[in-house]
């Protein structure tokens, strides 16, 4: 299983609805997804399943959740306990997200910099996240994971970047998103430098470590407005400059500047409430779930957005998409 992490520290860039959509169009086209909720608010667990069937989970005295299945390292009895995976669809499994997550950051914080020297339970911590999605992911026969994290360069999205084999950055067309841009260009760089010196400090450990190779796969323009006769001129202005500002802060491959835009996804608007009613994605609305006259319209634009860029993510971690 391949593990894509999403990841921009300027909130309300649609981060969350990306992975949400990417999901649903990875598994309606017969790819085996695990989706992991690692933001403590939790809003992909919210967006992937009802308030009754939340209520009832939460509910349960055995709650199985990412942070049950750290709590027991977190409390210092024992190790992972690798929660199972709650199907969404035939395809789509996901590690529920808590908010009791939040109570994981300062253990993970003060363990890192005691994997400098070179301590069991540091490392134990610190891949946490890698190990309860890669066997969340083995359980399940997953393909490809996606791990959606919080906007913040906290301990916990630190663990959680790690993790992951590839990073993608969903960035707005303004200012603050374009600003965010370089900073998690300089982070990334920095979690990869400073993971890779403590697994050179390591030596052997009887449990899987990640290579903490983040490798950047692109970014990708999301909740732009866009008329017939093209992209509105005050979001065409950030449009233009995400590619110089990538390559300077968080990639420089000698590469097309279109290559490193995975994909444009534009303002739905109208479907975004439709689809939150309807407990669906935006592309597989059916007039019976209100998307009448043009929605329709909007519904196979929809579609073709998210299956080109689930195709241009396949294509460079290579998994084939139908």
């Amino acid at each position: 299983m391949i593990t894509i992490a999403f990841f921009n520290n300027k909130g309300g860039v649609g981060k969350t609805s990306l992975v949400y959509h990417l999901a649903w169009m990875f598994a309606e086209r017969g790819i085996r997804v695990l989706a992991a909720d690692l933001d403590p608010q939790s809003n992909l667990t919210s967006m992937c399943l009802s308030e009754s069937i939340i209520e009832d989970l939460y509910g349960r005295t055995d709650r199985q959740t990412i942070y049950s299945a750290v709590d027991p390292l977190k409390r210092g009895v024992g190790d992972i306990a690798a929660p199972p995976v709650t199907p969404i669809t035939n395809n789509l499994g996901l590690v529920l997200g808590d908010l009791r997550l939040s109570d994981f950051e300062d253990e993970l914080s003060s363990q890192w910099p005691r994997c400098v020297d070179r301590d069991e339970r540091a490392f134990r911590v610190t891949t946490a996240f890698h190990r309860v999605i890669r066997e969340a992911g083995a359980s399940y026969n997953a393909q490809i994971g996606l791990i959606d994290v919080g906007p913040n360069f906290g301990a916990i999205n630190r663990a959680a970047l790690i993790s992951a084999d590839y990073v993608v950055i969903p960035v707005a067309p303004d200012l603050f998103s374009v600003e965010g841009l370089q900073n998690v260009g300089v982070r990334l760089k920095l979690w990869r430098r400073e993971w890779q010196d403590r697994l050179d400090r390591a030596g052997q450990l009887s449990f899987s470590v990640p290579a903490g190779k983040m490798q950047p796969l692109g970014y990708v323009v999301s909740r732009h407005t866009q008329f017939a006769d093209g992209v509105v001129r005050a979001y065409q202005r950030w449009i233009d400059r995400i590619p110089q500002v990538y390559r300077n802060h968080v990639d420089d491959p000698q590469v097309p500047d279109d290559y490193l835009m995975l994909g444009r996804l534009k303002d739905y608007r109208s479907l975004i409430a439709l689809a939150q009613e309807a407990q669906k994605p935006m592309f597989l609305l059916k007039p019976g779930d209100g998307a009448i006259g043009g929605h329709q319209g909007a519904v196979r634009a929809a579609y073709f957005d998210f299956y080109s860029l689930a195709m241009q993510i396949g294509q460079r971690t290579g998994i084939s998409v139908p």
